[in-house]
């Protein structure tokens, strides 16, 4: 099976490959935007506040969680370019070295994230109802963190194959079972916002047990043995390495989001609350550009760890054209249907300023789709080649240099209010593109980060 899925992405029409490998990415990243809209629903019926606190915690967890989507795309790339060269052995070995240190890091994680809690959300600015169910919210999603990295190593060993429908279909069923519990807990148990959360933890740790479970019993060439294990250093210094750069600048990013929402609750409740709803809403209608994106990341490292570099670039711009096309149509349906979106996911008419707030931000948000699209695949370019230094520039870039500068700005010698948030925020994705394409024109990715002998050399030494 991986043997026939490495032909077809080395050999096959390239936007064949793209959607048969993106399809399901869309899929699944569309059943969790989805849950967490539906999750946020729920919530958003408890209140304004609880809802904000989903929204306001979600930098904290994230920036723990990078170092487990650091450690992810460092599996997908590397492994990925070892299949391309036809290596399975050191393929596995990568594999197991990669589950262990993910999960007892993860541990560690949960359980500084669990202790540092309150202190962090009051660092933020939070207060008052603000903090209690901050508080109350991020120290049990703490807790599903090692279902969520064992999960996001099954997702990276089956990406960097090429499989991505099997991680969909469990992705499913856990959502389906997360929107089950979540008016369960949340009402039926009376629990509020941790309810909510608990909810998320079961059905994550449902996915991440039946992930490892199938991972462990399948028949492949890649599969991971942790009989007679010992810690390889050369191996984790090289997943380290990759994992990094990509680690840091997902950090980075939580960290830029955190001094954002401390900006944005300067400016009220309603500001974040509807901060934080429309992000729901636009990360929907960006799954598509982002599952082209992931898809690239396997097609650009089997194609590079092939040798085939003509081949990884052709599939950069097929997918650059794809993704345009999604977000342009996305964009024009945000714009034409603005009100009736924002009133649909906020149901409860007593915030009638969150209502005007959220409209405001999704008309200024809605033009850079098309953005937004061509970041996803520059970041899939990078990471896929495992020069993950350029995603991790973009990342803190975009943030770091660019956007919160500019709300300082704002904020400080205008009088435009939130909307100087909302422009920041569409012109930082412009600026942080003209960089990556820069980045990649420079072509300093092109080179593959194993040592192999190339595709004809293999077949013909068969």
């Amino acid at each position: 099976m991986v043997k026939n899925k490495r032909n077809f992405i080395l050999n096959d029409n390239l936007y064949k490959v793209i959607g048969v490998l993106a399809i399901p990415i869309m899929i699944n990243n569309l059943i969790q935007t989805l849950y967490n809209l539906v999750d946020g629903l729920w919530v958003s019926k408890i209140g304004s506040v609880e809802f904000a606190a989903t929204g306001f915690v979600w930098p904290v967890n994230f920036l723990f969680i990078s170092i487990g989507m650091g450690l992810s795309i460092a599996g997908t790339s590397i492994i990925s370019q070892f299949i391309g060269a036809d290596k399975y052995e050191e393929a596995n070995k990568y594999a197991s070295q990669l589950l262990v240190v993910s999960f007892l890091s993860s541990i560690l994680f949960a359980i500084v994230g669990y202790i540092i809690s309150p202190f962090v959300v009051r660092v933020m600015g939070g207060t008052g109802e603000l903090a209690r169910n901050s508080i109350i919210y991020l120290r049990i999603t703490f807790l599903d963190m090692p279902f969520m990295f064992l999960f996001f190593n099954f997702n990276s060993i089956m990406n960097a194959e090429g499989n991505t429908v099997f991680p969909t279909v469990l992705s499913a069923i856990s959502a389906v079972l997360n929107m089950i519990l979540d008016p369960i807990f949340i009402f039926t148990f009376n629990m509020g916002i941790a309810g909510a959360a608990i909810a998320t933890l079961l059905s994550k740790a449902v996915l991440a047990i039946a992930g490892i479970y199938v991972l462990m019993r399948r028949s492949s060439k890649v599969r991971p043995s942790f009989k007679n294990f010992r810690f390889d250093r050369e191996i984790i210094k090289k997943i380290i390495s990759v994992a990094l750069p990509s680690s840091i600048g997902q950090s980075g990013s939580a960290l830029g989001f955190m001094a954002l929402n401390g900006f944005i609750v300067s400016y009220g409740t309603a500001t974040l609350a509807a901060f934080a709803m429309v992000n729901r809403i636009t990360s929907l209608v960006i799954q598509p550009a982002m599952g082209i994106g992931a898809a690239l990341t396997s097609i650009i490292g089997q194609n590079l760890g092939c040798n085939q570099l003509k081949r990884a670039k052709e599939a950069f711009v097929k997918a650059i054209k794809l993704t345009i096309s999604f977000s342009v149509l996305g964009l024009i349906v945000l714009l034409a249907f603005d009100k009736q979106i924002i009133g649909f996911f906020m149901q409860s008419k007593d915030d009638m300023m969150v209502i005007s707030e959220g409209i405001t931000y999704l008309q200024y948000i809605a033009w850079s789709m098309p953005l937004m699209g061509i970041f996803s695949v520059l970041q899939g370019v990078f990471q896929g080649s495992g020069h993950t230094k350029y995603s991790m520039e973009m990342e803190v870039g975009r943030l770091w240099f660019v956007r919160l500068p500019m709300i300082l700005l704002f904020k400080n010698f205008t009088n435009v209010g939130s909307v100087g948030i909302w422009f920041s925020m569409s012109f930082s994705n412009l600026i942080i593109c003209i960089f990556g394409y820069i980045m990649y024109r420079k072509g300093a990715w092109e080179k593959n980060i194993i040592h192999h002998k190339d595709c004809r050399e293999l077949r013909e030494a068969k």
